[in-house]
């Protein structure tokens, strides 16, 4: 593994004050899996934390916070590192936090390692020797792509099942039937955990999977979903066949999440567009839940949804808060899902005008978070490709590049201060006009302020009593 060279110092200095340190944790779990890791957490053997600090005193400022739990924050080389003494918890009361944390110096490497929630975070490090050590099985677990708890404890930590959800998707994991049976067991203690620790989850699901619909089957396998029942309404909820070949609304969700990382759009987005994007496609077939029935189309009865876009904004509404989303995704989110069947409606020869009000329409999210909404949700239908479908998103994406309103709405070229330029005093009367101006702006009346300016000279010799 390639350690920082002032951390590798720093392990020195432990050594020779008799410590044996320990890479562990993540930054294990992701070089074994070929990624290079981010944050380097160290478990310190054989000294007890006064020693620890004097062995780390050398080489900067000890941050002495986390002394009752056994760890010591060091800033190395501009990095701050975590170094931990092995510690035992005991459960004391409900919850996630509920927890007797003590140091103990002398707990052995194999029982420290109990303590960790999967098989694949139990894995350490010896940087001395360069070797893994592997006492709870992790590195063939990792390898198999399964997902397993470490010891009986799991059931202690209810937050233990949303870890194994976004690791799931993060990491393109199964979840061991042992260890979903034992989610099921404290599927109750749901209620338990602060909304803060269950978006957080969330989050990481949302911003860094590789796979999301893994993380969408650990909440099914472990009985889980039931908490999340805007989501678990999709499962078993049928779609016409020659529609929807890849199953129910469910599998078909789960799809289009796993297309959607692959998109450009997703991968080249920060965190906040990728939360965006995948909770919109996460929410866009909600309202079939409440829209699904049988009826008569092309001489045949098939299942169908009408409405059902519109029906998912009120429910995706109503599930962001259950998960501690920010209200800020609220407003993103809704119009994606809202509108995510546009380039199908009203739209076979797109006017200029139907795209800068659809703009307008879905503000504060973009033409292009759409268009990412509406491929993701064509590419979820395998086998079936619709080129016609494909067509129409493509000439939406261009109309809206042409436009200049792919990334950001419309906003109105002729504001207040222009009919003030023009000898007009403020008042409640300039709202018929600027809502006049701002409506011929998306019909292309004009295109700059110039422009404005000339139709509102014309609107005011038409209306010569409008602003009086």
């Amino acid at each position: 593994m390639q350690i920082p060279p002032v951390l590798s110092t720093a392990f020195e200095a432990i050594r020779s004050a008799g410590g044996r340190p320990r890479l562990v944790g993540g930054c294990v779990r992701d070089w074994l899996l070929g990624l290079e890791p981010k944050d380097f957490d160290v478990e310190v053997f054989g000294l007890d934390y006064e020693q620890l600090r004097r062995s780390l005193a050398p080489f900067g400022p000890t941050d002495l916070v986390g002394r009752s739990f056994g760890v010591l924050k060091v800033r190395l080389g501009g990095n701050e590192y975590d170094f931990s003494l092995p510690r035992r918890e005991s459960k004391t009361g409900s919850g996630h936090r509920g927890f007797a944390v003590a140091p103990e110096p002398e707990l052995s490497e194999t029982d420290a390692a109990a303590r960790r929630d999967f098989t694949i975070n139990a894995l350490a490090y010896d940087p001395a020797e360069g070797r893994i050590i592997d006492h709870h099985g992790g590195e063939a677990d990792l390898r198999a792509k399964v997902l397993r708890h470490t010891s009986a404890a799991f059931v202690e930590d209810p937050l233990r099942v949303l870890r194994a959800f976004q690791f799931a998707g993060r990491f393109e994991l199964t979840l061991a039937p042992e260890t979903a049976a034992l989610c099921r067991s404290i599927k109750e203690a749901f209620h338990e955990l602060p909304l803060e620790r269950v978006w957080g989850e969330w989050d990481k699901w949302c911003t860094k999977s590789v796979k999301p619909s893994a993380g969408l089957s650990v909440l099914k396998q472990s009985g889980w979903l039931a908490h999340f029942p805007e989501i678990a309404a999709l499962d078993g909820l049928p779609q016409e066949p020659e529609w929807h070949p890849e199953g129910d609304v469910f599998v078909h969700t789960g799809l289009c999440l796993d297309a959607l990382v692959t998109l450009p759009a997703w991968q080249e987005g920060d965190a906040h567009k990728r939360r965006v994007l995948a909770l919109g496609v996460l929410a866009h077939d909600f309202g079939k839940a409440t829209t699904t029935l049988q009826a008569e189309r092309r001489r045949q009865i098939r299942w169908v949804s009408p409405g059902h876009e519109a029906a998912g904004g009120p429910i995706t509404e109503t599930f962001l808060p259950r998960i501690g989303a920010p209200l800020d995704l609220v407003e993103h989110v809704r119009p994606l899902v809202v509108h995510h069947l546009a380039h199908h409606q009203g739209m076979m020869n797109l006017r200029d005008t139907t795209v800068r009000r659809l703009a307008r329409k879905i503000h504060p999210a973009t033409i292009d978070d759409l268009i990412a909404v509406m491929t993701s949700d064509h590419l979820g239908r395998p086998p079936l490709v619709s080129h016609e479908a494909l067509r129409r998103i493509h000439d939406l994406r261009d109309v809206a590049q042409r436009l200049a309103v792919a990334q950001a709405a419309p906003h109105p070229l002729i504001l207040g201060r222009h009919l003030i330029s023009l000898g007009l005093s403020p008042g409640p009367h300039f709202k018929p006009a600027l809502d006049g101006a701002f409506e011929s702006q998306l019909d292309g009346a004009f295109y700059d302020e110039a422009g404005g300016l000339e139709w509102m000279r014309n609107y005011l010799r038409a209306h010569p009593d409008a602003l009086r």
